[in-house]
């Protein structure tokens, strides 16, 4: 059974959202401030956590940079913001969806169901297999045929961003945005180019094991079986 950790300070929104999880079949447990939030995540070890960005003692997006720091789990947030640079700062901070209240219960089930099925299913701190290709992702190091693949470091974070969301396409953009920040002011040719170069370095890869595709004008997409 998939566990959701509902981190929410309102009681009445989090009991809602924790019928509507059950009921869908989830296992839940429940966090009302930020300050226990990541000390539960790390017990807990959920498969997905719903996150709200108000909350008292430690704010969501503290707590998305803390959990990122040690997991990949995939993070929804849930937010009475509507703002435009409020959802791209978190999906930069690395949260797989945003969710803006009021809400439906059914399409937060929806919402849930869809990252889970994008996210790869592996425990945090293993090291998960495409064929040949082994990403350790608590070392960022990735393997073909058991020879570690030396990418650079900006090539690398753009390589496990995509495993970790495979068969989903990126706009060079969103690419960007996550990977080289929003900061970033350069050309989005600089996409191109490291996929170029993670290509060049990944080419004995069996195709049938997986490649990153060019969607021509979508972008790029991790794709494996």
């Amino acid at each position: 059974m998939e566990r959701i950790l509902i981190i929410e300070d309102e009681k009445a929104i989090s009991q809602v959202l924790k019928a509507y999880t059950k009921k869908a079949g989830y296992q839940v447990e429940q966090v009302y401030d930020g300050k226990e939030a990541l000390d539960v995540f790390l017990s807990f070890r959920p498969d997905l956590v719903l996150l709200d960005v108000m909350l008292p003692y430690k704010n969501g997006w503290e707590l998305l940079k803390e959990i990122r720091e040690c997991s990949m789990c995939p993070v929804i947030m849930l937010t009475a913001l509507d703002d435009v640079q409020d959802k791209l700062l978190g999906l930069h901070e690395g949260a797989d969806d945003y969710i803006t209240k009021p809400f439906i219960g059914d399409e937060v089930i929806a919402r849930i169901q869809a990252v889970l099925r994008r996210s790869p299913s592996f425990r945090e701190n293993e090291e998960i297999d495409f064929g040949d290709l082994a990403i350790d992702y608590k070392a960022h190091r990735i393997y073909l045929f058991d020879e570690e693949v030396d990418l650079t470091p900006r090539d690398r974070s753009l390589f496990l961003f995509l495993t970790k969301h495979p068969n989903q396409t990126f706009t060079r953009e969103q690419l960007l945005n996550r990977v080289w920040g929003l900061d970033y002011d350069g050309s989005d040719r600089a996409v191109d180019l490291a996929i170029k170069r993670i290509r060049k370095e990944l080419k004995s890869w069996p195709i049938e094991q997986g490649e990153i595709r060019t969607l021509r004008g979508l972008g790029y997409q991790f794709r494996v079986e």
